[in-house]
């Protein structure tokens, strides 16, 4: 299906013009990825073409199985592609890199390390002094809000405070771009929402390029400049919904007429990828009222 593009009509661009100065810059070019050989290969993705611009906060969302988590793989250098191309500012992407960081949908903290230890341990690996780094690690825990448990182990953290963690030691090498994988997906309503303006307020600080990748329709929207539906696998762009609400972002966001309408839109692309339905109604053909109730479910 050839790529859309889905407008919401307002007039507040969300982000305005990128400072020239920005890094993270991403084109994918004909990006496919197939794993396994002969009558067993699945292609995961397929011919992906997408833009990125320096400083934007991308969301993927799509059905469960539809290549976005491979396409993050992809975009850090951890899967190899087997046809097309993908770089960052330019230069091709043919391994991991610090410019790249990841926080994957669950922790990857070392157990044994306290949570200074851990936020620290990429500087390390990269020869910077004792000193140096530990300050770099006290000042972005700072961020994080994790002043006072530096020292504390991460079985001894909720998993909000592990994910902040996960995010500190990613930050700490100044990246220019942060890829994310459903990392608050495992988290309960309340934490998620305040992991997600801390997100946002690092994000406008260090005005790094983020991709994100969620099943959850209010957080590819709340969160971002642009959502990018991704379709059943072999994962190809469906289309591209650009979110043009005003930042910062509030909570109080998430009941206004605007917001309602993009999560509907963004709500009736995946329909049409899952053939799911709700009552045997697709959201499209319900009254107004009664498909503002629905979406809100």
């Amino acid at each position: 299906m050839a790529d859309a593009v889905v407008s919401s009509g307002r007039k507040n661009m969300s982000f305005g013009d990128f400072d020239d100065k920005l890094t993270g810059a991403i084109r994918i070019q004909k990006a496919s990825i197939s794993f396994g050989q002969g009558k067993n290969a699945v292609e995961a993705v397929q011919k992906i073409e997408l833009d990125i611009k320096p400083g934007e906060f991308v969301s993927l969302l799509g059905p469960s199985g539809c290549g976005k988590s491979t396409l993050i793989g992809a975009i850090g250098g951890f899967t190899p592609l087997t046809s097309g191309q993908i770089g960052v500012d330019g230069e091709s992407v043919k391994k991991p890199g610090p410019d790249r960081g990841v926080v994957f949908q669950q922790h990857t903290l070392f157990p044994w390390k306290t949570v200074i230890a851990n936020v620290e341990f990429g500087l390390k690996m990269r020869g910077v002094s004792k000193n140096e780094r530990r300050e770099k690690a006290r000042e972005i825990l700072v961020h994080v809000g994790l002043e006072e448990f530096l020292h504390h182990y991460p079985d001894q953290l909720s998993g909000g405070m592990q994910q902040r963690v996960s995010l500190a030691r990613v930050l700490v090498n100044r990246p220019r771009v942060l890829l994310m994988d459903e990392p608050f997906s495992a988290l309960d309503a309340q934490t998620r929402l305040q992991v997600q303006g801390m997100l946002l307020n690092l994000w406008h600080e260090f005005r790094m390029t983020v991709v994100f990748v969620t099943h959850d329709i209010d957080e590819a929207v709340y969160l971002s400049d642009r959502v990018v539906v991704i379709t059943r696998r072999p994962g190809r762009i469906k289309a591209q919904v650009p979110v043009e609400l005003e930042r910062p972002r509030v909570p109080r966001l998430l009941t206004s007429p605007d917001f309602m309408k993009l999560k509907r839109e963004c709500m009736d692309l995946l329909l049409e990828e899952t053939g799911a339905t709700l009552g045997s109604l697709r959201t499209a053909e319900l009254p107004k009222q009664q498909n503002e109730e629905l979406v809100a479910i």
